[in-house]
C-alpha cells in the first residue's frame, strides 16, 4: 500500500510539474519583456527628469530620442545643454 501512495504522489508531482513548466515560461517571457521595456525607455526618463536642459530644448532631445532612439542619448550626455543657462534668461556674465 505504501508503494502505491508513493507512486500516486509521485505522478501528481510530475503532473504538477508538466502543467507548472507553460506556466513558468509565461511567467519568465513577461518578465523578461518588461525588463527591456524599461531598458527601452530609460532614456527618455533621464532626459525628461534631468536639469542639463529646459524648455524647448528639452522637448528637442526628447523628438530626437524618438527619431534616432540611443544615438540621441548618447549625444546627449556629450553634449547638452548646447546653450549656456545665462543665454535662456537673457543677460551675460561678465
Amino acid at each position: 500500500m505504501k508503494f502505491l501512495s508513493t507512486l500516486g504522489l509521485l505522478g501528481l508531482t510530475l503532473i504538477g510539474l508538466i502543467i507548472a513548466i507553460p506556466i513558468l515560461s509565461v511567467a519568465f517571457s513577461v518578465f523578461g519583456a518588461l525588463v527591456v521595456f524599461l531598458i527601452w525607455i530609460a532614456p527618455f526618463w533621464i532626459i525628461a527628469t534631468s536639469d542639463q536642459t529646459t524648455g524647448y530644448e528639452k522637448i528637442a532631445w526628447l523628438i530626437a530620442m524618438v527619431c534616432l532612439s540611443w544615438f540621441a542619448w548618447v549625444f546627449y550626455f556629450f553634449l547638452a545643454p548646447l546653450k549656456r543657462r545665462d543665454d535662456y534668461y537673457g543677460y551675460t556674465r561678465r
